[in-house]
């Protein structure tokens, strides 16, 4: 608190019960009934003190975050999709950082997971280049039981993918892990069916139905954005792509207005369902880049992601482009309608 040249022109009798008022009510945390009280006035005469103060620069209130952070566009962002939260960080310099999931998006995620989860809670963790950063990033988190949500993108590298990421998880809440050792995608519906029916994927599977709180990536349909994308054939793409495919998530493919598309690709994956992901209280997404911005949009419209950790560039695109529709995440609305 410091007073301004507008402070001086009050009497030193008001400008010291103003001081000392605003003391108590913004540095000790003191209620106005409470400030009346000691003073011997009315808490309307408290209000008055406090409102003057503010007005003639007695007392000067800034509100700072880290420097990482933009809150007027998290807050915006928020409000735009009836996001439950939303949490906007600065994006790299260009040329900085040309991957499509900076590292930083998941540092800032792993934060708000240490918000988010509650000991006896269940998280749910999906493949993604985000979702590894976040798991690596993870320094608290209350008692949880960890679940695998997906396949891996490749088998042979699950202990530096999603698998080490929901060990990693579970060792830093001190929880249960189930891993799920598979490929996301199979060549076949009755090859995927089988897997499922294996104890270990079966078990990880039994938990689906308790995940309270769950982290997943979003891609766009393009090479190196989609591990989906990269995991089909150029015809199998191709395919997809004529059916307006324009977002991936835990492979599942929506098109710009969050519905749904190419459903027969889910009976070859390993993957929880959609339907399942939108039972689930929260979904935090983490995606980010201008190349994964339209992408975003796309999966917010439908319904499925209840909060966002994305950055600046993203973030813009978001505020700008065309409705997003009725709050769907708020609503979890279902743009298929079924």
């Amino acid at each position: 608190m410091s007073a301004g040249r507008s402070a001086l022109r009050m009497g030193p009798a008001e400008l010291v019960q103003a001081a000392a008022m605003a003391r108590r009510f913004y540095l000790e945390g003191k209620s106005k009934i409470q400030i009346a009280e000691e003073f011997g006035v009315s808490r309307f005469k408290v209000a008055r003190v406090l409102e003057t103060a503010l007005e003639r620069d007695l007392v000067r209130i800034e509100i700072r975050v880290p420097a990482e952070l933009d809150a007027e566009r998290s807050d915006a962002l928020r409000a735009r999709y009836g996001l439950r939260h939303a949490v906007v960080v600065e994006s790299p310099a260009e040329g900085e950082d040309e991957s499509p999931d900076p590292e930083n998006l998941g540092e800032v995620a792993a934060d708000l997971l240490g918000e988010l989860v509650t000991e006896g809670d269940v998280l749910g963790l999906a493949w993604g280049r985000s979702t590894i950063h976040m798991a690596a990033a993870l320094d608290r988190l209350p008692p949880c039981t960890v679940v695998q949500l997906t396949g891996v993108y490749d088998a042979g590298t699950a202990e530096r993918g999603s698998v080490e990421a929901v060990r990693r998880a579970a060792q830093v809440s001190g929880g249960e892990a189930h891993p799920i050792y598979a490929p996301m995608l199979l060549p076949d519906p009755a090859t995927a069916a089988a897997l499922r029916s294996q104890t270990g994927i079966a078990r990880a599977f039994e938990y689906f139905d308790k995940v309270t709180v769950a982290c997943v990536s979003i891609g766009s349909w393009e090479p190196g954005i989609s591990t989906v994308h990269d995991m089909l054939s150029d015809e199998e793409r191709a395919h997809y792509a004529s059916l307006g495919v324009a977002a991936e998530m835990s492979a599942h493919l929506f098109d710009t207005e969050g519905r749904r598309v190419g459903r027969d690709l889910g009976e070859r994956c390993i993957t929880v369902e959609a339907d399942r992901l939108r039972r689930i209280p929260e979904v935090v997404a983490i995606a980010g880049g201008q190349r994964k911005a339209a992408a975003i949009g796309a999966v917010l419209r439908s319904g499925l992601v209840t909060s966002l950790v994305t950055d600046r560039s993203a973030a813009d695109y978001l505020l700008t482009e065309s409705s997003p529709g009725p709050r769907p995440a708020l609503d979890r609305a279902d743009p298929d309608g079924i």
